[in-house]
């Protein structure tokens, strides 16, 4: 589609007296047209990332007021002396009619942004008109990231990021704004048309929820191990056991319960006699046991 070839940042040049007065909202002291170089950015969209991810509409509705004022910087580096500019208007924007990968109406949240025509940023100006600085990532922390299948949590509901399930391919949808960090010049990002990844709060979560995922996983091998090697214990028992245990606790009961489950599975018989007896032990050894 066309907008896929849309660059993620695109030069504008001098402000227009409305644009300028928007900039000047924002500076310490009155700027002039020629002062200021400013340009379009999208900050991120609707439509499903690498990540398997997107953002609910609402949730880039709620954005779009947060990043006024928010500046920009590169590879999320949070320092002072790499801030290069600043947002001073955003908005969400319709895709025209274009679609989402799962068919819904593509929309994207457009930010303006503004730098000071000094020598320092005349190179960087350079490559924003040249194509050179075009994608671009967002830092920003979200409420929840649910399913799209089931609508639940997504840490909490038995489908997986990227599996199809009657018809539908599962991702996580990014929902409910909490906080905007910064915006920042990237090499790869994530969503594959509005160049955005997502980070800070967003990528904290991600890792809370893979944690969340292998404990569930190991409470679940617990289960299933102890309810072959001990069937008498009952899956409801060992369902609230498993849970109350952490992480060593769970690894150290696997290796036990594998141990045992392999030694049940491996055939053979499941009784033991004892060691064979033999014929000189007396001549009704064939019938004891």
């Amino acid at each position: 589609m066309e907008i896929c070839k849309e660059a993620a940042v695109k030069g504008i040049g001098t402000p227009d007296r409305e644009e300028l007065a928007l900039i000047n909202a924002l500076a310490r002291r009155e700027l002039g047209e020629d002062e200021v170089y400013t340009f379009a950015l999208r900050l991120c969209d609707n439509d499903i990332d690498r990540d398997g991810e997107r953002f609910d509409d609402g949730t880039l509705d709620a954005l779009a007021p947060m990043f006024v004022g928010v500046s920009g910087v590169f590879d999320h580096q949070w320092s002072a002396r790499g801030q290069t500019a600043r947002i001073y208007r955003a908005g969400v924007v319709g895709g025209e009619g274009v679609l989402t990968a799962d068919g819904r109406p593509y929309r994207y949240l457009k930010g303006w942004a503004y730098l000071m025509r000094t020598a320092e940023n005349a190179a960087l100006i350079a490559e924003i008109d040249g194509g050179i600085k075009r994608e671009v990532s967002v830092g920003c922390a979200v409420d929840r990231v649910i399913c799209s299948v089931c609508g639940q949590e997504l840490d909490g509901c038995p489908h997986e990021k990227g599996e199809e399930y009657g018809g539908q391919v599962c991702c996580g949808v990014l929902t409910g704004a909490k906080d905007v960090y910064e915006w920042s010049f990237v090499a790869v990002p994530a969503q594959r048309r509005a160049g955005v990844i997502k980070s800070a709060g967003v990528r904290l979560e991600d890792e809370a929820r893979l944690g969340r995922k292998y404990l569930k996983g190991l409470r679940s091998e617990l289960v299933r191990l102890a309810g072959i090697a001990e069937p008498e214990l009952g899956h409801g028992l060992l369902e609230k056991v498993a849970g109350k245990l952490d992480e060593e606790e769970l690894a150290g009961l696997i290796k036990l319960y594998r141990g045992k489950a392999d030694r049940l599975l491996a055939g053979g018989p499941q009784l033991s006699y004892g060691p064979e007896r033999t014929a000189e032990e007396g001549s009704d050894g064939a019938f004891l046991i």
